[in-house]
């Protein structure tokens, strides 16, 4: 087993306990850091579980914020962008696939929308302002991407994009791609859960547990408290 991210480890938890990168990575939203728009273009009502692929950074902290979703069924990591053939860990971490970190999320749109998932995916799980990097994780394989399945989809995450950059919601340019989906590549299973499962580790504490208290405060009616907290963490 390979996970290249651990070596980030003693330099980013020795960064930030110095107070060098604060608790979470995400952009700031407005001026006033004002809560992002609802989307004024949303999905029709639809019948039967919808499935929704994002990309944001690592996919450690997508799974793990989005699995406390109201609506959301499951919540997989995987690969997005690339081949069958490269889509393992240790091929997507060389940078050079056309993979991304994704997450596939299977949910019920009754109580859920895909427009709902877009405005967490940009409020809490991803900083869509940073260009194949997220916070201390750089390459395209972090890149931020909505994998979109249908002409529906694809018109939802291209309108909302367009209406934030319209609003002025973050103060550098939105540089997520909206890109077809062309298969999604479930991860290896020590990746599955990887933040529910181990808590304590630096990378969690300080770049994904954030993400899920940032979850609960910003989108308290559709947060899921019964599904396992990744870590308690107060931010100030």
């Amino acid at each position: 087993m390979s996970i290249r991210r651990f070596k980030l480890f003693p330099v980013l938890a020795s960064v930030l306990l110095m107070g060098g990168l604060g608790a979470c990575t995400l952009a700031t939203a407005g001026s006033d850091n004002a809560p992002l728009p609802d989307p004024t273009v949303d999905a029709s009502p639809a019948q039967g579980d919808q499935t929704a692929v994002l990309a944001g950074g690592c996919f450690w902290g997508l799974q793990a914020v989005f699995q406390h979703v109201k609506g959301v069924k499951k919540v997989w990591a995987g690969y997005s962008g690339g081949a069958a053939s490269t889509a393992d860990y240790d091929r997507v971490s060389d940078g050079d696939t056309g993979h991304a970190e994704s997450v596939k999320i299977v949910y019920d749109p009754t109580k859920v929308s895909y427009g709902q998932l877009l405005k967490i995916y940009f409020s809490v799980a991803t900083d869509p302002t940073q260009l194949n990097r997220q916070g201390p994780d750089v390459g395209t394989q972090y890149r931020s991407a909505i994998f979109y399945g249908n002409d529906e989809q694809q018109r939802i995450a291209t309108a909302y994009i367009a209406q934030l950059k319209a609003a002025h919601a973050f103060a550098d340019p939105i540089v997520t791609q909206v890109t077809p989906l062309k298969g999604f590549y479930v991860a290896e299973s020590y990746h599955q859960d990887y933040a529910k499962r181990h808590p304590n580790e630096p990378y969690i504490v300080f770049n994904d547990a954030p993400k899920v208290v940032h979850l609960q405060q910003q989108f308290p009616t559709l947060y899921v408290p019964d599904r396992g907290e990744v870590v308690s963490v107060t931010l100030h």
